[in-house]
């Protein structure tokens, strides 16, 4: 299947997420040979000599987790954070990767955080504020962007700071830095926020990404409540024209669900 030649955007598909019966390597061959850029999340849990092999072979990523360890709010999770970022950028040079995504704190393998902090104080904005300063110092270092992503604590991960698209933005704006922007997950923000085309419209001249999934059940467009065709016209319609990664599982058919996720965001 090519890529629409009519689609206003970038599209991606997170690899961790669809032909789950596939060797990793080959779920990123079939994502490539259907059209779409590729994303990845932790790097550190796949055989990254055979993932830069494949750019060889055509495929481009399009993000990965920017870091391994650490969190935004406090002194010591801050270094623990910034050290691991330093240690991700080699390797996106190495896959030709732009985008490194953030969250507020470090995630387990459930999505669940290492260290949950279900309240945020004062103090902790501050120093989130001064890490993610810190961070885009060394994005502008490195020529790579960072991405801070918001995430939903009803469903999927309880407990995680600075998780809606508000406090993500927020943060993006006052550090205020082209190597710092927001990954923009609209899956997360239908079921923390809601409002999803004035949200993207409040939040455009600081997207990085889009990523998407429909609610409930974080699978393919038009399998849920979200009119993703509505907001994908209404992106076109602001003039954006980065990325948008399909970051949701397959209903049934993982080539139908990639076929539905093109055809949400094509004219």
């Amino acid at each position: 299947m090519a890529a629409s030649a009519t689609s206003p955007f970038t599209l991606a598909v997170s690899a961790e997420m669809v032909f789950l019966d596939l060797p990793f390597v080959e779920r990123v061959r079939r994502i490539h040979a259907l059209g779409f850029q590729v994303e990845i999340w932790d790097w550190t849990r796949h055989d990254i000599d055979a993932l830069e092999a494949l750019r060889s072979e055509g495929v481009v990523y399009s993000s990965m987790t920017g870091y391994v360890r650490g969190r935004l709010s406090d002194a010591e999770g801050a270094d623990e954070l910034l050290a691991t970022a330093a240690e991700s950028v080699p390797v996106a040079q190495r896959l030709g990767i732009p985008r490194l995504n953030l969250h507020g704190t470090g995630l387990d393998d459930r999505g669940l955080p290492v260290r949950p902090e279900p309240v945020t104080t004062g103090p902790m904005w501050l120093t989130a504020q001064r890490t993610l300063g810190r961070i885009a110092g060394l994005g502008e270092r490195e020529e790579v962007m960072f991405v801070l992503e918001n995430l939903n604590t009803a469903v999927d991960h309880p407990g995680v700071p600075f998780a809606t698209a508000a406090d993500c933005l927020a943060l993006v704006e006052a550090v205020d830095s082209p190597h710092l922007k927001l990954m923009l997950d609209l899956y997360h923000a239908q079921i923390g926020e809601g409002n999803l085309i004035e949200l993207c419209r409040r939040a455009l001249p600081h997207i990085g990404e889009i990523q998407v999934a429909d609610v409930p059940g974080r699978r393919e467009p038009g399998t849920g409540e979200i009119a993703y065709p509505a907001i994908a016209r209404a992106l076109a319609g602001m003039g954006y024209v980065g990325p948008v990664g399909l970051e949701g599982f397959a209903s049934d058919d993982d080539e139908l669900a990639l076929e539905r996720f093109r055809d949400a965001f094509t004219a």
